[in-house]
């Protein structure tokens, strides 16, 4: 029976027959042959400029571009108008603090932020709050690594404009829950920005049924091309703000000293789409979608249990966040007492196992945990048991060979 690992080129045995056990999913994925193929065929048989000609090959390159559209805008259960395409989840952030935020902050408004933030939802806000005299505030996480009813109380307030939130921590692997900021957001008038990057290759993300105001992906998170995400917004919101960037495209008319701009989503979408690389989204979603949300997460929660069982049996593991699969999402975040993280992910690799080890792009989250930085592995759809077990023989071995015993 044909697994999904055999579907990753990348994951074939080596020449010496060694094979590749990827554990930095969280960072990017691997891309299956079905995506490789579909970008392959758009740029052999209908590579074009969209918008731009009315010649045939013009004609099959906007239906690939605008197919595309669709596809993702049905993935996240999004109308096609209220999809835009961006590089990633860092361009799709920046466009809604720059064009919403400085657009409608003003001095005595608040953005109020998780500490447990990528870079991409944190830095761009700062940059925000410095041009409008916004105040930032933080939602700090329990001992387990969880936000409570008790701290979104306290912190959204009146003033509180803009909450800025990862659906799940790439550190921590943690779902926030969404549906209780969002009923106190609107409550007080505040829109809520989603940062889906960690969650959409783990679970079914519905942004109508969540009722954010944004969300942002990317393709190199769920198996597609990287260069590629997308901006969910909802359409009201996005007739409202001015354009993040300007160029062709995202125009109606240009005159010397004046433009009218095109509709959403086209007007935030300035110069030539990267549209292999949308392409290459649609068809990583439609493999996600074959494969079905229950596989995908019974065998992911089947793998974080294992792992999680495992690194309880080693006295000098730590692991960040609750130690449990329910509720976690693709990550788990540790440290092994007295060695660093680099090194851990050092000795792994002479194993072939590749994790990641660093702050994670998440430096307010380690100053709060009082690290500098931490190990990671992440999981995905293509990996297995077997590969769990290589992590956890490798982690044991990490204080032996660092002359630490074991």
């Amino acid at each position: 029976m044909r697994k999904p690992i055999d579907d990753f080129p990348i994951l074939a045995p080596q020449a010496d027959g060694r094979r590749l056990i990827y554990l930095d999913n969280g960072a990017t994925t691997q891309k299956p042959a079905q995506v490789l193929d579909a970008v392959e065929r758009y740029y052999r048989s209908e590579n074009a400029n969209p918008h731009r000609g009315v010649y045939q090959l013009a004609m099959l390159a906007t239906d690939a571009h605008e197919n595309a559209r669709h596809t993702v805008a049905q993935f996240l259960g999004a109308p096609d108008e209220e999809l835009i395409f961006t590089q990633n989840t860092s361009e799709a952030l920046n466009l809604v603090a720059y064009s919403y935020g400085r657009a409608f902050l003003k001095p005595g408004d608040e953005v109020l932020l998780y500490v447990a933030e990528h870079h991409s939802n944190l830095v761009p806000w700062q940059w925000v709050a410095k041009t409008t005299g916004a105040t930032l505030k933080y939602l700090y996480p329990d001992e387990n690594g969880r936000l409570t009813p008790e701290e979104l109380d306290r912190k959204i307030t009146p003033n509180t404009k803009i909450v800025g939130v990862a659906h799940v921590s790439n550190v921590l692997g943690l779902e926030v829950p969404v549906a209780e900021i969002v009923r106190r957001a609107h409550a007080v008038g505040a829109v809520v920005v989603l940062d889906c990057a960690q969650s959409v290759a783990h679970m079914p993300v519905d942004v109508k049924a969540l009722d954010v105001d944004f969300a942002a992906m990317s393709g190199h998170k769920i198996y597609a091309p990287m260069g590629v995400g997308a901006l969910y917004g909802k359409k009201e919101l996005l007739e409202k703000m001015p354009p993040f960037l300007a160029g062709g495209d995202m125009i109606a008319a240009v005159h010397e000293q004046r433009t009218t701009y095109a509709e959403v989503p086209w007007k935030f979408e300035a110069g030539t789409r990267n549209v292999g690389g949308e392409v290459g989204l649609a068809a990583a979603i439609e493999y996600v979608q074959q494969l079905g949300w229950d596989t995908i997460m019974r065998q992911e929660e089947a793998l974080i249990a294992q792992a999680l069982d495992g690194m309880a049996k080693l006295p000098y593991v730590r692991v960040y966040g609750a130690a449990s699969a329910a509720g976690r999402h693709g990550v788990i975040s540790f440290n092994i007492e007295d060695v660093h993280p680099h090194d851990v992910a050092t000795i792994l690799d002479n194993d072939n196992v590749c994790i990641r080890a660093g702050h994670h792009c998440a430096q307010p989250l380690m100053e709060y945990l009082g690290i500098g930085s931490c190990c990671r592995a992440s999981f995905a759809l293509y990996n297995t048991a077997e590969d769990v077990e290589a992590l956890l023989r490798g982690l044991g071995r990490v204080r032996e060979v660092m002359g630490l015993g074991s």
